[in-house]
C-alpha cells in the first residue's frame, strides 16, 4: 500500500512541474460577425486566434470566457472543442455567441453611434490542458472589425 501511494504522489509532483513550464496562451479575437439581431436577442460568430509561446505543443481541452464590447459586459461562455496549438504556433476557432442583453447593446450602440465598423474589446478567461489540473489564464484587449 504504501509504495501505491508513494507512486502517486510522484505522479502528482511530476504533472506540477510539467503544467509550470507552460506560459499562458494570448487569446485574442481575429474577427466578428453579426449573424442576426432584434430587440430581445444578439448572436455573433467570432472567430478566436490562440497563439502558443511554448516550446510544446498545447493540448487545449476547453477554453472559457468573458467578453466586454466598448466597456459592457456582452457574453460569456466556453468552447468545449478540443484542438491543439503547435509549439510558438498559431490556432483558431469560431464560436457563436448568444447575448439577450438588449439594454447592453442598446446602450453599445448609443453611445458607439451606431455599430460602426470596429468595436474595442476586453476578454478574459482560462484555457484548460488536456492531461492537467491547472488552467492558464489569460487577458486580452483589442479591437475588432465587424462584418455584417
Amino acid at each position: 500500500m504504501p509504495k501505491i501511494l508513494i507512486t502517486a504522489s510522484l505522479a502528482l509532483l511530476l504533472c506540477a512541474c510539467v503544467t509550470q513550464h507552460f506560459e499562458a496562451p494570448q487569446v485574442s479575437i481575429a474577427g466578428a460577425k453579426i449573424v442576426s439581431i432584434d430587440v430581445w436577442q444578439q448572436r455573433v460568430r467570432v472567430r478566436v486566434h490562440v497563439h502558443n509561446p511554448n516550446s510544446l505543443p498545447l493540448p487545449v481541452r476547453r477554453i472559457e470566457y468573458n467578453l466586454e464590447v466598448a466597456g459592457q459586459q456582452f457574453a460569456s461562455g466556453s468552447s468545449d472543442d478540443s484542438f491543439t496549438v503547435p509549439a510558438n504556433g498559431d490556432a483558431e476557432f469560431d464560436t457563436t455567441i448568444t447575448t439577450n442583453v438588449a439594454g447592453a447593446a442598446i446602450n453599445l450602440i448609443a453611445r458607439s453611434g451606431g455599430l460602426g465598423d470596429s468595436v474595442d474589446y476586453h476578454l478574459t478567461g482560462k484555457v484548460s490542458i488536456q492531461g492537467y489540473w491547472r488552467t492558464l489564464p489569460f487577458d486580452q484587449r483589442g479591437t475588432v472589425k465587424l462584418k455584417q
